[in-house]
């Protein structure tokens, strides 16, 4: 990672002022790129709705209904008015909170939704918890016994589980773990305020079953890097100094070697989330994949509309999370940060 320093590696006061006048720059050009893929995203979803064929005051109202009573719903629902009105309305209206009313329950968006999210939410963040411990411990392991046989087998195992899909491990944990052992349950969902025990559980398996390719990986990611990392001088002149292999990894190298790993686990957020539409049937999981099934087999435009610009959001702020991460990993960029406060005083 090009913009991290090794330790002891001295940095002249010019090159300070340079990256301390650099970091709010950055941090704007990434505001700004985060609200531009937000509207970009948000005026796609509306579009997708707005230009499908789908009749809702009809489905609504019934054969029976008469043309009289269609333009009243229409009206109702500010279908009569132009596109952009309808865009800009709605818009408003999301970034306050309110994502319409189903067209056909009439249950505000936003309450379904809230129900919803948090079973996705708690299970991916789980996933994400597995994902960094397994696919950290298996990296560091493979790096520490580069090119030995804990490497070989770390990288055929993550080989291997880079080509399975999310449902096929889904199956096979249910199988071993479920049906034969009986450890876990094989499916259902108990919320964790209601008992935490049994939301643990319950949300073992499909956090499993999801994680195990992002911590494929990280794995790989990471003992790529660290390899790196361990050639660098700085990592050879501490081993000939006398500092253990391992201590030289896990007390110098591995915050360097850190960044590309988190940069996959971010970019795993969205997988997370995709291959939650299949793991949730699987499971039975009542998350936001199967919200948005429903409303899709029943054309209700507003409850699509309001899953996907809630998940785009999700993604952005997971990708926002992993900026800041890898910020927080960049020594030169804290030095930088940290002069830039000294000045200030």
């Amino acid at each position: 990672m090009s913009a991290v320093l090794a330790p002891g590696r001295p940095l002249t006061a010019g090159p300070l002022a340079r990256r301390a006048a650099r970091a709010p720059r950055s941090v704007a050009r990434v505001l700004a790129g985060t609200v531009t893929v937000f509207l970009l995203s948000s005026l796609l979803t509306f579009g997708l709705g707005a230009l499908s064929d789908a009749n809702p005051a009809a489905a609504v109202l019934g054969e029976t209904a008469t043309p009289a009573d269609i333009a009243r719903l229409d009206h109702e629902f500010g279908l009569d008015r132009s596109l952009p009105v309808q865009y800009g309305s709605w818009l408003t209206d999301a970034l306050g909170g309110d994502l319409g009313r189903s067209w056909f329950t009439t249950v505000p968006v936003a309450d379904s939704i809230a129900t919803a999210l948090p079973v996705d939410l708690s299970i991916a963040g789980l996933a994400l918890l597995f994902a960094v411990l397994l696919g950290g411990a298996a990296g560091i392991a493979a790096a520490l016994g580069n090119g030995g046989r804990t490497d070989r087998v770390v990288t055929a195992v993550c080989t291997l589980l880079g080509t399975l899909p999310a449902f096929v491990i889904a199956i096979g944990l249910i199988t071993l773990l479920a049906v034969q052992l009986r450890l876990l349950p094989s499916g259902g969902y108990v919320p964790f305020g209601r008992d935490p025990g049994q939301w643990l559980r319950f949300a073992v398996l499909p956090a499993l079953a999801l994680s195990l390719d992002a911590a494929a990986a990280i794995a790989r990611q990471l003992r790529t890097s660290l390899v790196g990392e361990l050639r660098e001088n700085y990592a050879t002149g501490a081993v000939m100094r006398g500092l253990s292999r391992r201590r030289v990894l896990l007390g110098h190298v591995l915050r360097n070697a850190a960044g590309p790993a988190v940069t996959v686990l971010g970019m795993s957020v969205p997988m997370l989330i995709g291959g939650a539409v299949v793991t949730e049937r699987i499971f039975n999981l009542p998350g936001i994949a199967q919200l948005s099934l429903r409303a899709a087999e029943q054309h209700d435009v507003p409850v699509i509309q309001g899953t996907l610009l809630v998940t785009v959001v999700v993604v952005l702020i997971a990708n926002l999370a992993v900026d800041a991460g890898l910020f927080a990993l960049n020594p030169a960029a804290r030095r930088a940060r940290s002069a830039q406060a000294k000045e200030a005083r």
